[in-house]
């Protein structure tokens, strides 16, 4: 199966990712990854990406979308991907789908992990990182044994700057205008399924092995 994930920061989508991965055997592939392995290894569309990230510009979709074709067309994603990160915009949906009649791979399914604003922003801004080893903690969900202080290594723990209320609302406010767009371009493809990532983490993807089981059956496999 070719799957894309979705969800907001703070839904929890990383956590699905890795268990859909080991489940259903796909190769987990995010844009940073993406970026890394093609600049690391000089291919044509790393080389181009280098010489707009060395000067602090965005790579333009051409080549974001020729990185993601060299990487697809890669053996490893032939039984089945799980694309994270991408894409972000229409324009890259559709080329993306023109990548993959290329490779003739087409996208089984769209699985968003949907969480309400209010939860996001307990979540988020709730967020304590150690500043020795980066074990995360919650001042809600997962409290350390001594305030403030890392169970592991006794570090301090800190509200990284992008945590606050203020960011993480505007963080929660670009990612909603740039989604949209892409939920309803999937939605009307039929392949958009909507989790709610509300509930526990292992009744979250209990949703999702449901949804991803009946679309394999679908397909007959």
């Amino acid at each position: 199966m070719h799957i894309i994930i979705m969800g907001p920061p703070g839904a929890g989508k990383g956590t699905q990712a890795e268990k859909m991965v080991n489940d259903f055997g796909l190769v987990h592939i995010s844009t940073g990854d993406m970026f890394r392995e093609a600049v690391k290894k000089g291919t044509e569309m790393g080389k181009k990406a280098k010489e707009f990230m060395d000067k602090g510009e965005l790579v333009p979709d051409d080549v974001v979308v020729g990185i993601v074709k060299e990487r697809l067309s890669q053996p490893d994603c032939k039984e089945g991907i799980l694309l994270d990160g991408f894409p972000r915009t229409i324009d890259q949906a559709e080329a993306l789908e023109e990548v993959l009649k290329d490779l003739n791979m087409k996208i089984d399914a769209v699985i968003n992990v949907e969480v309400a604003e209010e939860e996001l922003l307990n979540r988020l801004t709730g967020r304590r990182v150690c500043e020795n080893c980066g074990t995360t903690y919650h001042v809600k969900y997962n409290l350390p044994k001594v305030r403030n202080i890392c169970d592991h290594c006794g570090g301090e723990l800190y509200q990284r700057s992008d945590d606050t209320v203020e960011t993480v609302k505007e963080r929660l406010q670009v990612y909603r205008d740039q989604t949209k767009p892409i939920i309803d371009y999937y939605r009307k493809k039929g392949i958009y399924h909507e989790i709610d990532g509300w509930r526990a983490i292992d009744e979250v993807y209990a949703d999702v092995m449901k949804r991803l089981n009946n679309i394999k059956a679908e397909k007959g496999e």
